[in-house]
């Protein structure tokens, strides 16, 4: 991964609250994992980014090597990885996920 797109998704996280690196967009998920967090998200109210990672190959694979995760979607929190799409529908399901967007004063 090149310092350029390390420093762009860097500034991504740095720069907004929650983001999700997903398969299309908020209001257009191209794959099933992305539509499934985009929805938990949609649901307990959180406002975030999506970043298509299928609009720029070098994001697609940057975000990878990033956070040392091998799928999409991701999601970030106050700078943070928090998961995938296994690891965010497990702690919406615990109540997990609203607290800690609760704590950071998200939603």
């Amino acid at each position: 991964m090149t310092n350029e797109i390390n420093n762009q998704i860097k500034q991504l996280i740095d720069n907004n609250d929650i983001v999700l690196f997903m398969k299309g967009s908020n209001d257009f998920p191209q794959c099933g994992f992305s539509a499934t967090v985009t929805h938990i998200l949609n649901t307990i109210g959180a406002n975030y980014l999506d970043v298509d990672v299928l609009q720029d190959m070098n994001i697609r694979q940057g975000i990878k090597e990033f956070s040392d995760w091998p799928t999409i979607p991701q999601l970030y929190v106050k700078g943070e990885f928090v998961g995938g799409c296994d690891i965010i529908r497990d702690m919406h399901e615990e109540g997990e996920l609203a607290e800690l967007l609760k704590k950071h004063q998200l939603i």
